[in-house]
């Protein structure tokens, strides 16, 4: 006799469920019957030496060619009438286990429910492996194969015949992909009885109620345990009671669902959706498309393992990085889309879902809910709330101040305060002498906020734009009093926008042209760039300079896709964008004579939209206010004119500088200097640093001889002629 293959029911329970257990339990006693029975049976019909022969099935002798002649074909040898091995009469009463949920979930039969648990039996214990090696008289044959199952399962030819459907390409356990048939690796081409019954990983693991994942799909997936809920989430009411409710209605009548999460990273889309599998008490099955489309050669099979993962698990789907996928690849996702029966959440970038998705071959019904970047009130909560959580302090101004400076999102914040803590603390460490101290010094200050609040988008722009690192502050820009107070008044706009366009409602109200664009305009070296430097330094921004050679192109359609790229991530980057030379860019539009002045038009008309759209803070500079279009001009909140300095101002600006450090001989005439060159800053300043290398290499302070010979200099870089009406008393200096 065969040894026995049953499994303790003890045993069990420390693999399954205890209803789990019970069922597969029971499923394997019936099946352990059949089995004993059939051994019987394959007695008689192999004879009483088959048990004891070890090379069984290896070698074929004459006696056992007649003794297989003398059957019929086909005939099944193992049959004995026993009851389905996984039928309906499995215990329920704790609930829905996973043998009956496949029953009913996919239509299956008691006979296909009968090859589920043969095909399972030596996952569970390798005993049956031996068993089913006798009753298939061959040692080789460890694991049951289509012949196998149908000579335990049907009782006579006839019947035989017909269960072979069951393993056809559309029979449900190999539509699904529940059961593989395996060819014999020592046969070409095997035939169908030859193939091994398999049953796949995830079924495997479902009906252990196992929680590990595929491992196609495990590189790229993740099976959350939901630990967030709705109530911990700064979600607008509405939004959160209009999930609730589809989510519920979708449970409550098994209707398949799905949304589109758009908006920027970090604002809280993927939080979202924990707390809604929260709300429903499933677990989240995140997957990140990229890695997916990376990692995968075929991307329709890992898709449907993902979807077929999320079904069994019965967990709600997040899919993000919709955005990367190409278009056959969308089109693989649209068709798994609409095959899936659970809750989906796609998410990505784009406020507009791709078409290939909503009006494709496989028409999806997706409902797209908005995650933009929070308000000011919410962002402030935000960096309270990261602020507390990082048990620091600080006060309602800085709070302000950083919320209404920069657009970030909610991970975009908590990344700002740790990176601004990291800061501190290396600080900290630097100055000490011993590292345990500085735990208790590491509060990062203002100005280490701001720092971290930069650093979080400037990433992407860093490739279209050259970085500017502000150095000059008010004090070094000399300017008349109107136009101080009009920088000044810029840097009001951005600091207090947050009051007027949330407080006091002028959000409603203005719906477009709420950035802070601005035009300064005066001829070269007024101080237009300087000025742009100070403002971003008081706001404590990035300052971007646009390098207008890598945004022209000549070719039709080009310009305006590098602008786009570059107002796109300056949407996210919270810096200022500094235009220099902006007439090239912004000029008049002409009257159209050909071809190419009808586009050039259209770049202009182009420019002006994005510039209306644009939110944040833009700084145009020209040389010649008169070559700007008119109609773009009136678009703008500041237009700055920088003139050309008198000589009260050209007095100033010749002793701002030179820094408090550098060492002045008494000798130098700033009046003669003022009254006499009358030269723009950007000169001025040239001058200075020529006099300060001369005097360098004199090994001598900076005096008015080295003034006056870095002045010449000057003039001759500019094509002027160095005449005694310029250089007075001092002609004989650049004579000797």
């Amino acid at each position: 006799m065969v040894e026995s293959a049953h499994i303790t029911l003890k045993n069990q329970e420390r693999i399954f469920g205890v209803s789990d257990a019970s069922n597969l339990f029971v499923a394997l006693q019936k099946l352990d019957r059949l089995l004993e029975k059939a051994t019987a049976s394959a007695q008689a019909v192999y004879g009483p030496q088959a048990a004891s022969d070890p090379f069984r099935g290896l070698h074929i002798s004459q006696e056992d060619v007649e003794q297989l002649l003398t059957r019929s074909p086909g005939a099944p040898l193992l049959y004995v009438e026993e009851e389905p091995l996984g039928g309906s009469e499995l215990d329920t009463r704790n609930g829905v286990v996973p043998l009956t949920w496949f029953a009913k979930e996919l239509g299956l039969s008691p006979f296909d429910m009968d090859l589920i648990v043969i095909a399972l039996a030596p996952e569970l214990d390798l005993r049956y492996e031996r068993v089913y090696a006798y009753l298939q008289d061959d040692v080789s044959r460890r694991r049951p194969t289509v012949d196998l199952a149908l000579n335990l399962l049907c009782p006579n030819v006839d019947a035989k015949l017909m269960r072979r459907s069951h393993f056809g390409s559309q029979a449900p356990l190999i539509r699904h992909n529940l059961l593989h048939l395996i060819p014999d690796p020592n046969q070409v081409q095997p035939s169908l009885l030859s193939h091994y019954l398999k049953l796949d990983e995830q079924v495997i693991c479902l009906l252990l109620s196992q929680k590990s994942l595929h491992a196609t799909i495990s590189p790229f997936s993740r099976l959350v345990k939901p630990t967030l809920s709705l109530d911990e989430l700064v979600l607008q009411a509405e939004v959160r009671h209009a999930l609730e409710a589809l989510l519920v209605q979708a449970r409550e009548e098994r209707q398949p669902l799905r949304l589109y999460f758009y908006g920027p990273h970090g604002t809280g889309k993927r939080s979202v959706a924990e707390a809604l599998a929260g709300f429903l008490s499933m677990p989240l099955l995140v997957v990140d498309l990229l890695e997916a489309s990376k990692k995968s050669s075929n991307f329709e099979q890992v898709l449907g393992l993902v979807f077929r993962e999320a079904w069994f698990q019965d967990a709600l789907l997040y899919l993000d990085n919709l955005e990367a996928l190409e278009s056959d690849e969308l089109t693989f996702l649209a068709a798994a889309l609409v095959s899936s029966k659970g809750i989906s959440i796609l998410s990505g970038l784009r406020s507009r879902i791709p078409t290939t998705i909503v009006n494709g071959s496989h028409t999806v019904d997706v409902i797209s809910v908005p995650f933009p970047i929070p308000s000011f009130t919410v962002r402030k909560l935000y960096w309270q709330t990261a602020l507390e959580d990082a048990i620091f302090a600080l006060d309602a101004q800085g709070l302000d101040d950083l919320a209404s400076r920069f657009l970030l999102t909610p991970g975009q914040i908590i990344n700002a305060v740790i990176a601004a803590r990291n800061s501190a603390l290396w600080r900290s460490v630097a100055q000490l002498t011993a590292p345990d101290q500085a735990q208790s010094l590491t509060s990062p200050t203002l100005n280490d906020l701001f720092a971290a609040a930069r650093q979080q988008t400037s990433q992407e722009i860093e490739a279209l734009a050259h970085k500017v690192e502000p150095s000059y502050t008010w004090d070094d820009i000399v300017l008349p009093s109107d136009q101080l107070a009009q920088l000044r008044e810029i840097c009001d706009q951005a600091r207090y926008r947050h009051i007027v366009y949330d407080e006091w409602g002028f959000d409603q109200k203005i719906h477009m042209g709420k950035g802070l664009n601005m035009l300064f305009s005066g001829p070269p070296g007024t101080g237009k760039t300087m000025a742009a430097e100070v403002i971003a330094r008081e706001l404590e921004l990035d300052l971007y300079k646009i390098d207008l050679s890598q945004v022209v192109s000549k070719y039709i359609g080009e310009t305006e896709k590098n602008l786009d790229r570059i107002f796109s991530a300056a949407e996210s980057t919270n810096a200022i964008l500094f235009f220099d030379e902006a007439d090239s860019l912004f000029g008049k539009r002409s009257q159209v004579h050909d071809a190419h002045d009808r586009y050039a038009n259209i770049e202009i008309g182009y420019l002006l939209q994005k510039m209306e759209e644009y939110d944040g803070i833009a700084i145009l500079a020209t040389n010649l206010r008169n070559n700007m279009d008119e109609a773009f001009v009136r678009r703008l909140k500041f237009s700055v004119e920088f003139p050309f300095p008198e000589e009260c101002y050209r007095f100033r600006i010749w002793r701002a500088h030179f820094p408090t450090e550098a060492p002045v001989s008494d000798d130098i005439d700033f009046t003669f200097l003022a009254r006499h060159f009358k030269l723009a800053g950007g000169n001025i300043k040239n001058i200075v640093l020529n006099a300060s290398f001369m005097a360098a290499a004199d090994d001598k302070c900076i005096a008015m001889k080295h003034l006056i010979l870095a002045a010449r200099r000057e003039y001759q870089k500019m094509g002027k002629a160095c005449t005694e009406a310029i250089f007075g008393q001092y002609m004989f200096l650049i004579n000797d």
